[in-house]
């Protein structure tokens, strides 16, 4: 990865502290506790358990810390431990489901913080990037989803970063990634969160 300086000026938001406290207890909750020990080795999950795919996420989200403002270094764990960790209570349905486990983790993250509707939005889409490249592969890419997405997303530093953690995983393949961001690049957007940093 790139050295580069800490952020500083942090943005107008809710403070640090806000996010510190909604993240204790986010996972001292005990829907949290107990979902997050669900899990078997599967393809593109070959650790297992939530929990054990929850401290890969973490590693990977610390080599990209100096890139974020430190509230956003909290809102990325937020989204770390809560993006996975409904799936053993969803159907296998579609992402806008409301029973899809990216639906019932945005239910969790927004009794925690309620009014961050853009870490509502990344933690209901968090798994759309891949959804679209896949379409892609096939040659049926959904340009009105694709477009929704470019539209619904404003804070990519943070949506870019989680990316990076989830899918610098092992057993996930970096091909999805290198053509998100290479859309992202292509659509204007700049992050200090680049492709180089896919490990």
């Amino acid at each position: 990865m790139r050295a580069t300086r800490p952020k500083t000026g942090e943005p107008s938001r809710s403070p640090v502290s806000f996010y510190k406290k909604a993240f204790e207890r986010l996972t001292a909750d005990e829907r949290y506790r107990r979902n997050v020990e669900w899990g078997e080795p599967r393809s593109g999950h070959p650790e297992g358990k939530i929990g054990a795919h929850i401290d890969d996420l973490e590693r990977n989200a610390a080599t990209l810390d100096a890139k974020l403002f430190a509230t956003d270094r909290w809102r990325l764990r937020l989204l770390i431990h809560s993006h996975d960790t409904f799936k053993p209570e969803a159907d296998d349905v579609k992402i806008s489901h409301p029973r899809s486990h990216a639906s019932l983790a945005r239910a969790f993250l927004a009794e925690f913080c309620p009014d961050d509707a853009g870490l509502l939005d990344m933690v209901q889409f968090h798994d759309e990037p891949y959804a679209l490249w896949r379409q892609g592969q096939h040659g049926r890419l959904n340009r009105e989803r694709y477009d929704g997405l470019f539209a619904l997303i404003r804070e990519w530093d943070l949506f870019l970063a989680f990316l990076i953690a989830d899918g610098c995983t092992a057993g996930k393949n970096r091909e999805p990634l290198h053509w998100f961001f290479g859309e992202v690049e292509r659509h204007g957007i700049r992050s200090p969160v680049t492709a180089e940093d896919i490990s």
